[in-house]
């Protein structure tokens, strides 16, 4: 009997020993031992071993139950006391903190050694998980002592682990400890053949690396644990929350939205409550920067209403904080809220939660002034500026923002100007640590408000030099930064060939009508897979400074520059014109944002319906009406000069040369001034760097071959290629299986003009991802930028492939931010769908003009007027394509 009872207790403890390792083989084992009638002991451990294996495949509940039956079945003390132990843990990842607490604390004074040091670990797990975070830290502080001194290594790495993961919560010790602790806790794991625990760890350093602000740094960690976790097919669904963190400190809000949805899915279907509990308030958060207000007030009140079911203030203050700010941002304006928003932030300051404080006091501080509390708003300013002085460059600059605020507040408007140019600083710095243009673009709106406050100060000074800068100040300015050429990275290179192929396959799929569910998956998995490598390349390198109105003058020349500006609900423009600065209002922005989308419905309609009496009133009616808006005001000083336009939002996608102010003149449109007068300067590829309105510049510079390629399932496209060679005589060809996406890449590198007739489709959901289709698959805008010498002067004869997708600060993603950012001088392209047939004919005037000398502007005004002109000089299908064209850059 005694042999046997030893062997019960053995395989017991060796299941116990495989719980994180082998969960499932933890589970049979132990289920062998319980079969055999063991004693207490035996059974008790077989029971604990089980219920820990469960919680390592996230069924809480199975898991609480055979915790309970550890703890009943234990014979002494001290198994009772090691199995409350695991069951407060379970019970606190199903959000019973309360219940959680009291079993561990129940278990300490039984506990001696390293199992009081475990135990020690565990009430550390709880107080984190209730928001006690100075108590869980001094408990971890306890574990890794006892741990050492009791030379246990499992131990001592889940202690350092937990330790290290607070620390980087918290933002506090990011510096060589919290590194210590993590990266001693994966060597621990992995010494001791801990595979999953190690990858947990790693994990939990790329969460520390986004806390210090390196975002590709911590978006490469997380890619890489991804791999670890997929090759041991274990899923984290809680760790979906790390990279929503990540996502919205970037921000990238829309993948930041999706991912929180998967957390609340995945988490509610497992049952753990806690996890639900942060996931809802994530959802919450993502939805309010989102602007989806109801959403967020109304998810950050479950998740209220759950944490403080779960005993979790701090994380209760923390939801309670997302509902006011959304009550703020829906209009909410009362004494109630100002009290409520004042409170919760000295709450989160209290409970370890400094950023989501500092936004409570501004925005706090914004309603009392309104409300006319001027002595309370100054208290309020003075503390969030004290941000400034530390931590991620997001939030010095926030204290930045503050103290302008408070200057402004005083009537130091100077003051105020000088420290939101302070806070646009420290922004700076941190996009220029940006690498990929996806971060780059996307995080553009950490300085919406600053540059905002700055413009509003110079408009109610009527400056129209000084509104010029603040409008350039904070526009396009991932195209000031110095470019950043990804290194080789076969990895990405394959990734793409991939979806290239996969790609294909579903449009052959759909095509056919056959089924693509599973093409679709694959799809989905490779552009996440890419997305995560590009965003791993690190940044560096100076920004171009805005110019002044001076140096943009003289580079005009005869054109006059159109800088479109919100400023509230009126849309304003800066007008350069003989060599000085004036600001004029054009009116309500909403209504011209309408009128815009209603004329590229009309002139969609033109392209795909055919032509009808009332689309051509309407193309009419809408192309006056949004004409006299953006024209009327500034017209005398525009006369008849070659226009630059620097538009705004949903302005980018006007077809600018359907208007009849700009229907037969030269009209470049730029994302900003600054990238305008960047590109002038470029000889790459084609077009001198003369003033807009000069002589002609024409494309026929020394350089490499042009360029012409035809895409697939396009027979317009064949014969235009193979008219226009024979306009650019020695031009390099490729076509039909030759028009590969490395053939013609390669082909674009040193080329002075490239021509590309082919299938364009614009993803808004990621433009980086918008495709010209060739013969073995979709191009991306990811390819491109792999591309080291581009052509000057670049032709997208294909469907939408101007359009852009506009972030916050007017940054733009799409063909033409990278095609700019890689040194294109100019690019011609569409906004609007166009038909093979027309467009062939349009685009040999284009070749001829520039041919002729005229520069790319000029020669595509002169190519769109001789083409659009009906013999009854109606409006039609021929009006609508040339129209979808625009130039963009310095044409």
């Amino acid at each position: 009997m005694t042999e046997r009872t030893d062997s019960g207790v053995d395989l017991a403890q060796r299941a116990l020993d495989t719980v994180q390792r082998y969960p499932h083989e933890a589970i049979s084992i132990a289920h062998r031992v319980l079969a055999d009638a063991p004693d207490a002991r035996a059974r008790s451990t077989a029971e604990r071993a089980i219920g820990l294996a469960l919680r390592e495949l996230n069924d809480l509940t199975g898991a609480a139950r055979h915790l309970h039956r550890a703890v009943r079945a234990g014979d002494d003390a001290r198994l009772r006391a090691l199995a409350r132990m695991s069951l407060g843990y379970v019970l606190a990842s199903a959000g019973r903190t309360t219940a959680a607490l009291r079993v561990v604390t129940l278990a300490l004074p039984q506990l001696t050694g390293a199992d009081a040091g475990r135990a020690r670990m565990q009430r550390g797990v709880v107080l984190h998980y209730r928001g006690r975070f100075d108590e869980a830290v001094r408990d971890y502080d306890q574990a890794v002592e006892i741990a050492r001194r009791e030379g246990d290594l499992l131990l001592e790495a889940r202690a350092r682990n937990n330790r290290g993961l607070l620390n980087a919560h918290l933002n506090a010790h990011l510096d060589a400890d919290t590194d210590d602790d993590l990266n001693r806790a994966a060597a621990i794991f992995s010494q001791l053949g801990l595979d999953l625990a190690a990858a947990d760890a790693r994990w939990n350093s790329g969460i520390a690396t986004g806390q210090r602000g390196d975002v590709a740094g911590a978006l490469h960690c997380f890619a890489e644990v991804d791999n670890e976790y997929r090759r041991l097919a274990v899923p984290r669904p809680a760790l979906l929350l790390d990279r929503f963190e990540l996502l919205l400190s970037v921000p990238l809000i829309d993948e930041a939205v999706t991912v929180a949805e998967t957390a609340v899915t995945e988490l509610r279907r497992l049952g753990m409550a806690s996890d639900l509990a942060e996931a809802l308030l994530a959802q919450a958060r993502a939805a309010l920067l989102a602007g989806d207000l109801a959403t967020a007030a109304d998810t950050a009140g479950a998740a209220r209403s759950r944490f403080r079911r779960q005993g979790r203030r701090a994380w209760a203050t923390l939801a309670r904080h997302v509902e006011l700010r959304a009550g703020y941002a829906r209009g909410t304006r009362s004494p109630a809220l100002l009290a409520a928003m004042i409170r919760t932030a000295d709450q989160l300051d209290a409970t370890g939660w400094p950023g989501p404080a500092l936004t409570s006091r501004i925005e706090a501080a914004r309603l009392a002034t309104t409300l006319g509390r001027h002595s309370r708003a100054v208290e309020l300013m003075e503390v969030a500026a004290d941000a400034r002085r530390r931590g991620t460059a997001p939030r010095r600059a926030q204290g930045w923002y503050a103290l302008a605020l408070r200057h402004r507040l005083a009537g130091d408007e100077s003051g105020a100007a000088r420290a939101l140019r302070h806070g646009l600083a420290v922004l700076d710095g941190h996009r220029a640590s940006l690498g990929a243009t996806e971060l780059r673009a996307n995080s553009g709106t950490y300085g919406k408000e600053l540059a905002a406050e700055g413009l509003d100060i110079a408009i109610q000074r009527g400056a129209p030099a000084q509104v010029f800068t603040w409008a350039e100040r904070w526009r396009a300015n991932a195209l000031r930064m110095r470019r950043v050429s990804p290194p080789p990275d076969p990895d990405l290179a394959t990734a793409l060939t991939e979806l290239r192929m996969v790609s294909a396959a579903l449009e052959d799929a759909l095509l056919a009508g056959n089924p693509v569910q599973t093409l679709r998956g694959s799809q989905a998995r490779l552009e996440q897979r890419i997305r995560e490598l590009a965003r791993g390349v690190n940044g560096g390198g100076e920004l171009l400074a805005p110019p002044g109105v001076t140096d943009l003058a003289a580079a005009l020349g005869a054109a006059v520059l159109l800088e479109l500006v919100a400023h509230g609900e009126r849309l304003l423009a800066v007008l350069v014109h003989d060599g000085r600065p004036t600001l004029h209002d054009l009116g309500s922005l909403t209504d011209a944002v309408r009128v815009a989308r209603l004329h590229r419905f009309g002139l969609r309609r033109l392209v795909t319906t055919g032509d009808s009496a009332d689309a051509r009133t309407g193309v009419r009616h809408t192309a006056g009406a949004l004409d006299r808006q953006l024209f009327d005001p500034v017209r005398d000083l525009i006369a008849d000069r070659p226009l630059v336009i620097v538009p705004i939002g949903d302005l980018h996608a006007v077809p600018w040369s359907g208007l009849p102010t700009c229907a037969g003149r030269a009209v470049t449109v730029a994302p900003s001034a600054t990238a305008w007068l960047r590109s002038a300067g470029r000889r790459s590829g084609g077009v001198d760097p003369q003033p807009a309105g000069g002589p002609a510049a024409g494309a026929q510079p020394a350089g490499g071959p042009a360029v012409l390629v035809a895409g697939p399932r396009l027979p317009a496209a064949e014969t235009e290629v193979r008219q226009l060679s024979a306009v650019l005589p020695g031009s390099r060809t490729l076509t039909g299986a030759a028009a590969t996406a490395d053939a013609v890449t390669g082909a674009l590198n040193g080329a002075r003009l490239a021509h590309i007739a082919a299938h364009g489709r614009f993803r808004a959901d990621n433009p980086l991802f918008s495709t010209l289709e060739l013969a073995d698959g979709p191009l991306t805008a990811y390819e491109l930028e792999r591309i080291i010498s581009p052509p000057g002067c670049v032709v997208l004869s294909a469907c939408d492939s101007g359009l852009a997708g506009v972030r916050p600060g007017d940054e733009v993603m799409g063909f033409t931010a990278v095609l700019l950012a890689l040194g294109a001088r100019c690019l011609i392209a569409t906004v609007l769908p166009v038909p093979g047939e027309l467009t062939t004919v349009l685009m040999l005037e284009l070749h001829r003009e520039m041919l002729a000398g005229h520069a790319p502007a000029v020669a595509l005004a002169r190519a769109q007027r001789a083409f659009a002109a009906d013999p009854d000089g109606a409006v039609g299908a021929r009006h609508a394509t040339a129209a979808a064209f625009v130039c963009f850059g310095a044409g």
